[in-house]
C-alpha cells in the first residue's frame, strides 16, 4: 500500500507554500501523482443581502471569485512547473455552501489529501469545511500542515493516538505506508477505561496488529494531568521529538453535515507539527 494519488485544495496563495512543499516533497518521495483544486469562493450570503439588492452586486461577487481563483492558479502553477513531479491543475469558483460537490468529489479518487492548517490569523472561513468535506464526504485521510517547518516525507518518530474508537482503528489503517516506515510508533494511551476489556494491555492488540505489518512501536500509557486530552497528546509529542501525529478525526452530525468535534478542532489550532487524521 502506497499514496499514488495526492490532493490539495488552495483557496489562498498565502497558504500554498507549505502544502505545496509538503505535498511536492511526497509526490517525488512516493512517486505518486498530485491533484491540485484552485478555487476562488463567493464568500457572500446571499440571503442576508439588503432590500433592493440586485443582480449587479451578484455579478461583482463573481466576478471577484474568478479574479482570486486564477490569481490562486497562476500562483500554483508557477511552483509546480519548477518540480519534477507528476501534477495535474484545475480551477473553478463557487458559493461557500456549494464547496462540497467540488471538493468531495476529487477527494473521493485520492489516496491522501494535504491541506493546510483551518485555523489561525488570515485564514478564511472556508479553511474548516474543505477539511471536513475532504475527509467526512470524500472519505479521504487528511494531513494537516501546519504553518512552520520543513516538509515530511518519511517521518521517523510518530505518535498514534489511540482510544480504542473506530476512528482511531481507521487512523492506524490509512497510516500505514508512514507507521512502516517509520523508526519508531508511539501508541499514546490517556487513561485507560476502567472496565475495558484491554485495562491490563491498552493498545497490545493493536501494537500486535502493526508490529505484524513491520511496524516498529512502543505503548505509552498517560493520565490525563491536563484539561484537555489535545493538550496531553501536544505536550508528549514535544517531550519526546516527535514528527507527526495520527488521530482519529471525530465529528458529529449537524443538520445532516459531520463537522469536527471539539478533540479535533483544539488539536489542529494548536498543533505546530503535521497531524495525519481519518475518519
Amino acid at each position: 500500500m502506497a499514496y499514488k494519488t495526492l490532493f490539495s485544495v488552495i483557496t489562498d496563495t498565502a497558504l500554498a507554500g507549505p502544502v505545496l512543499d509538503q505535498a511536492t516533497a511526497m509526490a517525488k518521495a512516493w512517486d505518486a501523482h498530485l491533484d491540485v483544486l484552485c478555487m476562488g469562493l463567493d464568500r457572500t450570503q446571499t440571503g442576508f443581502y439588503y432590500a433592493g439588492a440586485n443582480a449587479m452586486i451578484l455579478q461583482e461577487t463573481i466576478t471577484r471569485a474568478q479574479e482570486e481563483a486564477a490569481e490562486v492558479e497562476a500562483h500554483v502553477k508557477e511552483i509546480l512547473e519548477r518540480s519534477d513531479i507528476r501534477w495535474s491543475l484545475d480551477s473553478g469558483v463557487a458559493q461557500l455552501a456549494d464547496m462540497g460537490r467540488h471538493v468531495a468529489q476529487r477527494a473521493r479518487f485520492s489516496d491522501l489529501a494535504i491541506l493546510p492548517k483551518p485555523y489561525g490569523e488570515k485564514r478564511g472561513v472556508e479553511q474548516e469545511p474543505i477539511l471536513e468535506l475532504a475527509m467526512f464526504d470524500g472519505a479521504t485521510p487528511v494531513l494537516m500542515v501546519p504553518e512552520s517547518g520543513p516538509a515530511l516525507t518519511n517521518p521517523k518518530r510518530i505518535m498514534l493516538a489511540w482510544n480504542e474508537s473506530d476512528e482511531a482503528l481507521a487512523a492506524s489503517r490509512t497510516a500505514l505506508p508512514f507507521l512502516k516506515q517509520a523508526d519508531l510508533v508511539r501508541i499514546v494511551v490517556i487513561n485507560p477505561p476502567v472496565h475495558s476489556p484491554t485495562r491490563s494491555d491498552p493498545g497490545g492488540l493493536l501494537s500486535q496488529y502493526l508490529s505484524r505489518h513491520g511496524v516498529a512501536c512502543e505503548i505509552d500509557v498517560l493520565s490525563k494531568t491536563l484539561p484537555r486530552v489535545s493538550d496531553v497528546l501536544m505536550r508528549h509529542a514535544e517531550d519526546t521529538e516527535l514528527d507527526m501525529i495520527v488521530m482519529g478525526a471525530y465529528g458529529h452530525s449537524r443538520f445532516r453535515e459531520a463537522i469536527l468535534g471539539g478533540a479535533t478542532r483544539n488539536m489542529l489550532e494548536n498543533a505546530k507539527i503535521p497531524v495525519f487524521l481519518a475518519h
